[in-house]
Parts: C-alpha cells; structure tokens; sequence
C-alpha cells in the first residue's frame, strides 16, 4: 500500500509532530531507564517520542469497509505521479493490480524488516537508523503490516527473547514516525489509517515458555504471535526435521491452552505434522501456518501436507505462502509460476479465506552486506521487491477475482488475527505498564 502524501512530505520537510507532554516525557524516561539502565536511548533522540497517534493527519491508507481516495506518490519534482510508475516496466504488472495493491491493507505473515541482523541490530539499538529511505522502500514494496518474527538461537531462550523485546519496543513505538506496534484488532486499524507501516512481534520457537503464566506474561510484554519448535525437538513437541515426531508433549498442551485463554495467536509453521496437528486440535482458536508451500507440489519438510492444510482451514485459520525457493521446487523449476501453482493449490485445498502471503522475505533478499542477491530467495520471474505487486497480477491472470485476491493480500490474515486476538484491556488504552514498577509510561505494544 502507498500511505500517502501527506505524511511523506512532513517526513521530508522535516516537520515531525512535535505533541510534547513534560509529566509523560518523565515518566517515559524513567520507565526506560529503570528497563535497561544507565545505557538507555538518550531523550534527544529524534524518534524518542512524542505521541504520534493524536498527531497524524488522516491517511488515505484503506481503513474500513470503505476505501478513500489514494494520493499518488510524487516524483522527484514534487509532481504526483502514478503508483504504476513505481515498478520496473519490464515486470509487466497490469493498472489492476497495482490499484488492487494500493486498496488493500497487505499483510505479510512472515516478513521482514531485512536480513542483515546486525543492521536490525543497529536500528533496535539506536531507531533514528531507520529513517525515511528505508520507509520508502518498504512504502513502495506494497507491505503495510509484516510479522518479522525470528528464532532467538541462544541456549538462554527466555533471556535472548527479552532482548528481542527490549529491541523492538525501542524501534517501534509512540515515537516512530515510519513504524507501529500491531497487537490487536484495534491496533491493525490504526496502523493501517496512520500512514505507518504495522509490526506484530512474534517468535519462531516456544522455548522461552517455562509453563502457562508465562504465556500471559510474554503477552503483555508485546509478543502476539509463538510457534512451539523450530525445526528440532524441544519441551513443547517435535519440529520438522526430527526422524521422529513424538507429538505435543503435557508441557505443550499446557502452553497451547494458556495461549487460546490468553489471545496469543499459535503458529505451527516449523512443527512436524503429528505436533501440529495435535496442537490444532488441542487450540481453543484459530491456528497460523505463516510461511510454507504444499507438499503435493515440492516434497520438502518445511512444506504443509494436504491434510495440515485442511486443519488449518477447518479451525479458522489462515495459511501463509513463502516466496524461499527451496519450497517452490526443485531449482530448474523454482519461479514465479510455480509459486502460483502453489497459491492455487491451498486456494482449491484450504479454501478461498484462509490463504496469505508469508514471504519469509525482505524487500532486498540480499546476502547480508553485500548487494549480491541471496540464493535461498531466488525465484526466476520474481522480483522480492515487488513480490507483493507479482502475486496479485499472476493471480488475477489465472482468473481469481478481485475478491480472493484481496484475501490473500491482507483480508484474510486481518479476519483471523482479529478473531484471536483479544481486544484491548484497560492497562494497554490507559497506557500504563502492570510489569513496570517505575511511573506509568506510554506501553508501546497497543
């Protein structure tokens, strides 16, 4: 989606909302500093605060059953000109889908900020790093909410996961002009309406989770989203790479029905097919798959069968669709087509509402700090940039209509987030922070 010209050019002119509140600015302060110390964002920064959300002007970003009009980008001159212009000619990506694109609130169930972790790192350490090219670009890449969720890779989960935490409530906050914390139905619209790009923060393994109150505790934390394994064996199940799946354990039944009471949306995507479709059947809601591919057409262990794609249709959920080429098929066959044929193949399996993207992209898919791009997201035809555009025309070339289509794009992932998570509670509208025992600060996770 393109979230309009009016905040672009306040982002250009260098005319950032400037709403200060001293009595919220100190608590906010202190409450940082009580978090991480002496070591804390220093309140000068430019994305410190204040609170963007009263202060926006309205954006033509889609908000509601009614899509206004969309401003168009402006060209170098200041001169609008149209969104199709934006994309490479030789793509080929027909007017329809690009206005297809731009009417759509997209969500990507596993998209991500980029691959470099040690420039993620720079920007959760100091957010001013994330600045308006890095807006445009994703801007431009049609993404309007993405969950970048990772697996942490430490033998300390729980500490390596509040890290994470730490990170991303100091790069998406009250004070990020470019980005929004999205953790609830509410929290979806207001990204979508306020011109900024909406994060939903996830992890890709449940490890962290010591028993049921922890889920709740990693909740109102800001996590909305947990899968149980990664690919090996853990306390909770088995993933997907085991020689052989034990099924979900008593400690993972445990963690699914704290996850239904509380409204953490559980992910299956890295779990062997018998953990999965034991925690589909154990969940009290609706269940994710972010980012796969059918076994039917590539036999790989990451890819869904026929009949965990069903599962998840039959709960509610929502399957997401991954663009790594390892998934799509083997190399010689790995293009843009043939993700197609996987796109309708869930569409025929799962049904019309309960397919999405999953990328498992950024919009580079280039090997960390270098501009080579990175083989694992090499697909022939496709470019990752544009992947969101591409989809969309090859759909729409099929013979889809506009109204699956739109699903896939972000309707789907919308209805089904919504339906899981809960709404909003007192503590997350008044801003106050229950874990905090410092004054009361804005909470970032809404």
């Amino acid at each position: 989606m393109f979230p309009g010209a009016r905040l672009r050019s306040r982002i250009d002119s260098g005319d950032r909302p400037r709403h200060f509140d001293r009595r919220r600015a100190l608590a906010w302060a202190l409450g940082l500093l009580f978090a991480r110390g002496t070591s804390g964002r220093a309140a000068s920064s430019p994305s410190a605060f204040p609170p963007l959300r009263e202060d926006l002007p309205p954006s033509p970003r889609r908000a509601g059953p009614e899509a206004p009009a969309v401003a168009q980008p402006a060209d170098a001159s200041g001169v609008d000109v149209p969104a199709r212009a934006l994309l490479p000619p030789a793509l080929g990506i027909s007017t329809r889908a690009v206005d297809l694109v731009r009417d759509t609130t997209v969500i990507d169930l596993l998209g991500l900020l980029t691959l470099d972790w040690h420039r993620l790192f720079g920007w959760q350490r100091e957010p001013a790093g994330f600045g308006v090219e890095r807006y445009r670009e994703l801007e431009a890449s049609g993404v309007g909410v993405l969950h970048p969720a990772v697996e942490t890779g430490e033998a300390d989960a729980r500490r390596g996961v509040l890290r994470w935490l730490r990170g991303w409530r100091n790069l998406v906050g009250d004070g990020s002009c470019f980005l929004a914390p999205v953790g609830s139905a509410e929290a979806l619209v207001r990204a979508s309406s306020s011109g900024r790009i909406g994060v939903v923060v996830g992890f890709q393994n449940g490890t962290h989770f010591d028993g049921g109150a922890d889920v709740d505790l990693f909740f109102r934390l800001g996590q909305r989203v947990s899968q149980l394994t990664y690919d090996g064996r853990n306390r909770l199940g088995s993933g997907c790479r085991v020689r052989s799946d034990e099924g979900l354990t008593a400690l993972g039944h445990e963690i699914v029905h704290a996850m239904g009471d509380v409204g953490m949306a559980l992910d299956v995507s890295h779990a062997g097919e018998r953990t999965a479709l034991q925690a589909i059947a154990a969940s009290s809601r609706p269940v994710l798959l972010t980012h796969t591919n059918c076994r039917a057409l590539h036999e790989h262990p990451r890819n869904a069968s026929d009949e965990l794609l069903r599962a998840v249709a039959e709960k509610g959920g929502v399957v997401g669709l991954t663009i790594v080429s390892a998934f799509v098929g083997p190399s010689r066959r790995a293009d843009l087509e043939r993700l197609i044929d996987h796109y309708e193949h869930a569409l025929d399996i799962a049904g019309t509402e309960h397919v999405a993207i999953g990328s498992d992209a950024d919009a580079e898919a280039r090997v960390a700090g270098s501009d080579r791009p990175n083989p694992f997201y090499v697909l022939r035809g496709m470019e990752p940039r544009w992947r969101v555009f591409q989809i969309a025309d090859a759909l729409l070339r099929r013979g889809w209509s506009e109204e699956v289509v739109r699903g896939v794009l972000g309707g789907n992932a919308q209805r089904v987030l919504s339906s899981i998570w809960p709404p909003e509670r007192g503590w997350q509208r008044s801003g106050r922070d229950p874990f905090c025992p410092a004054p009361a600060r804005p909470l970032l996770w809404r």
